[in-house]
């Protein structure tokens, strides 16, 4: 975590003389679009009750919002920009991590980019008034570290949107609720376009469960493939709730999936593979060079196809990766 020791050193010493250093002199941030949006926006009370229970009342709706990346990705297609973001969102290349979806990376401050690291100056530093990011446990917000959470918390407010449990469906909408408390026009063209999108390859979807195919979802890293449930992640729940027949595997304490060793690749049988195409994971070719996995009928048949894990929650993208998926399945077929 890139903080000085000024900083930590302030935050220890009292709240109020970090935001008074800060004011002075921390770096600026992207304002709101316009200062009548930002008046507007200030004389509206903001009420939000998240999902941990916890009740936020603030006398006017909250402008200058820090959100990790995927929730900063749902609410920017919802119309709510937020002016920081962390977690990831820039790839080696320096283009925009898919994680973070439409963000303009270039409009807003990074806090971090990968696990564990998040800026606790620069955050006092642009006097947030609100902090999103979703959750897997109830109490844990999504990239906020442990170390530094307890700050964090002080600095500013925080939503907590939970994805365990729920599907996709029911994750947008989530998102489509905050974004409304916080001033956007969810009906706007674009949002209902890229709903009825969603909504019609979403059906697509349901008529492809009639196929009977048996589909596994699976992550590689060097030393394991791992089979995910479709109970606990949006992504697959959805798949799941569609009517598609998902392997269910023997899951481990934390209840999301089974790791295997790549010579165990074969404990399940399936007629189409979906993996995860995150950069993080092991890509195509190279869970292909592990002998097991390339023996694996789906993937001698061709029947393996990418899915991109943790899309940003909104109907764009949503729309996006269905109509993809769609096609996917569509030219599938079951296996002997």
């Amino acid at each position: 975590m890139s903080v000085s020791r000024r900083g930590f050193v302030a935050a220890a010493t009292g709240l109020g003389a970090v935001l008074a250093l800060a004011a002075c002199g921390g770096q600026s941030a992207p304002a709101p679009a316009t200062q009548a949006a930002q008046a507007s926006a200030a004389a509206t009370p903001f009420s939000y009750t998240d999902d941990r229970g916890k009740k936020i009342e603030l006398p006017g709706t909250p402008g200058r919002i820090v959100a990790q990346v995927g929730s900063a990705a749902a609410l920017w297609d919802f119309g709510v920009k937020p002016i920081a973001v962390f977690g990831p969102h820039k790839l080696e290349s320096g283009e925009r991590d898919p994680q973070v979806g439409n963000v303009d990376i270039t409009q807003v401050k990074s806090l971090g980019n990968v696990w564990d690291e998040f800026n606790v100056e620069q955050y006092i530093g642009l006097q947030p008034e609100l902090l999103v990011s979703s959750m897997y446990l109830k109490d844990t917000l999504w990239y906020v570290p442990e170390k530094s959470k307890d700050t964090i918390e002080k600095v500013a407010p925080s939503a907590g949107v939970m994805l365990t449990g729920r599907n996709a469906t029911e994750v947008i909408a989530k998102y489509g609720d905050l974004a409304a408390k916080l001033g956007a026009d969810i009906n706007a063209p674009e949002i209902t376009q890229a709903k009825t999108r969603y909504e019609a390859a979403l059906q697509e979807l349901e008529k492809l469960s009639a196929k009977g195919l048996k589909i596994e979802l699976v992550s590689g890293s060097p030393d394991a493939m791992y089979v995910s449930t479709p109970e606990m992640v949006p992504d697959f729940k959805l798949l799941s709730d569609a009517g598609l027949d998902i392997v269910r595997p023997k899951v481990d304490a934390q209840g999301y999936f089974e790791p295997l060793s790549w010579e165990n690749a074969d404990k399940y049988e399936a007629d189409v593979i979906l993996f995860d195409s995150r950069t993080q994971a092991l890509g195509l070719e190279e869970m292909k060079k592990k002998p097991t996995f390339a023996k694996l009928p789906a993937v001698a048949k061709g029947q393996v196809y990418p899915m991109w894990v943790e899309t940003p929650y909104s109907y764009q993208k949503w729309a996006e990766l269905l109509e993809g998926l769609v096609a996917d399945l569509g030219k599938a077929s079951k296996l002997p």
